[in-house]
């Protein structure tokens, strides 16, 4: 690409996405755990976009928020007139703007980065064409508008089905929508457009067909149908998020993570997996997750904001929550709950524990049952386990308390002050034996309730 030419991003928004049944604008519904839109604007952000304009229709007040956080501008377009009018709401807002012109749609957020850029490549190419189209092949090209162009990619006409012969409906190359243009170029064709078709909208394919009225040579670059799937309904949105869980799952295997049964396990679009580790099935990642080698992340495990170290193991049905910080080697044992919490080196967590805003030193161990009790229903209090330290079962650590490196915790206990190191906290009652007493209780209790 051609550094000294800044690009700008048009994303259009407006569709009331009806058929979604939702107060939640279309584009802000989640694809692996982030907002369609928020895919774009990544993705545009990270390309180096000069200047993004996203489009709505209704909703502007939920849809702002997230393009000002990422630098973008929200417009509106009203009357919704199609969308050739769409794309002209972005003119005022990019004017004195020199530059080229990516028109996205908000609803279809699986485009690569690499495909954005080869449109741009292909629009700044030697012999300059007015417009570069996706094109795309799908198995049913059901009523998708057809492009029709030689084998190089050069367009000698687009249509829309509803306004295709049999003929042109016949082939099987279709538009995606998503175009790049010089702003020099785009606006003037969009002014041409007319809206002389059968639904009396304005159609953006139609400056491709104005360009060539005026001898200007438009091309399309082909992709694959998946990377332009759009969203109108839950069915499709839950569709998107599977073929999004497909192609991430097969980069990380061709990573080096190995998936047990990858269909069951469901990423976050910022998941890092690295090379050697085992994921089990089932196992769920929110957002935040960082998973160091050689990690073994046993089944029906949920994991959101939590790093691990290299060579721990977590589960099976452990969760991590976000500030989990999991070291080298440690383990996280069967219904472990992890929240806010550092385990160090070697620590062992293993069975039916909650550790909350905690310190865990190196080569800890928590014996099962055991909780830090870090809420007195106002304000959380922050609980401190040394190095080789060892905790018994079925205790409660009452924070904020420090228990010394090396110390040990009798199973049981009720830990309410610091316990220094080296030495051993017992909190319990004294257990009292009363020899005969179980039985004579029960005698009378037959003698009970024979008697009713």
């Amino acid at each position: 690409m051609n550094p000294s030419r800044p690009f700008a991003a048009v994303i259009l928004a407006a569709g009331k996405g009806t058929r979604m049944k939702s107060d939640l604008h279309k584009v802000l519904h989640p694809v692996a755990g982030r907002p369609m839109l928020e895919h774009l604007l990544a993705s545009v952000e990270g390309l180096g976009a000069a200047r993004t304009v996203v489009v709505v229709g209704a909703g502007r007040e939920q849809v702002e928020p997230l393009v000002a956080r990422h630098g973008g501008e929200v417009v509106v377009q009203d009357p919704q007139l199609g969308t050739a009018h769409a794309v002209l709401q972005a003119q005022a807002a990019l004017a004195g703007f020199d530059g080229d012109v990516l028109i996205l749609y908000g609803d279809a957020p699986l485009v690569r980065p690499s495909t954005m850029a080869r449109m741009l490549e292909r629009l700044r190419a030697e012999d300059a064409p007015a417009v570069v189209v996706v094109a795309f092949r799908p198995a049913d090209p059901l009523f998708y508008g057809r492009i029709v162009a030689d084998a190089d990619g050069t367009i000698r006409k687009m249509v829309e089905y509803k306004d295709a012969t049999p003929e042109e409906r016949a082939l099987n190359l279709c538009n995606s929508g998503l175009m790049a243009a010089r702003g020099a170029d785009l606006w003037p064709l969009l002014s041409g457009v007319e809206n002389d078709n059968a639904a009396g909208e304005y159609y953006l394919p139609d400056i491709v067909m104005l360009a060539a009225a005026v001898g200007r040579v438009s091309a399309a670059i082909e992709t694959e149908a998946d990377e332009v799937a759009g969203v109108n309904s839950r069915a499709e949105l839950a569709e998107l998020e599977a073929i999004w869980q497909r192609r991430r799952r097969a980069e990380l295997m061709a990573e080096g993570v190995t998936f047990v049964a990858p269909e069951t396990v469901f990423l976050a679009h910022d998941t890092e997996i690295g090379r050697d580790t085992i994921v089990e099935p089932n196992v769920v990642f929110g957002p935040g997750v960082r998973i160091a080698e050689r990690v073994k992340l046993r089944a029906f495990s949920h994991l959101e904001g939590a790093d691990v170290g290299t060579g721990a193991e977590i589960g099976p049905y452990a969760r991590l929550r976000p500030g989990a910080e999991i070291g080298d080697r440690a383990k996280v044992g069967n219904f472990v709950e992890i929240k806010k919490a550092r385990l160090g080196t070697g620590a062992k967590a293993n069975h039916l524990s909650y550790i909350g805003d905690a310190d865990v030193g190196a080569d800890a161990n928590v014996g099962a049952g055991t909780i830090t009790c870090n809420y007195d229903g106002f304000f959380k209090y922050r609980t401190v386990i040394g190095e080789g330290a060892f905790v018994g079962s079925n205790s409660a650590l009452v924070a904020p308390v420090a228990i010394g490196d090396g110390a040990i915790v009798g199973a049981g206990s009720v830990i309410t002050g610091d316990v220094e190191a080296g030495a051993l906290a017992v909190a319990r009652g004294a257990q009292q034996v009363k020899p005969g007493w179980a039985a004579r209780f029960r005698a009378a209790m037959r003698a009970k309730k024979k008697a009713i």
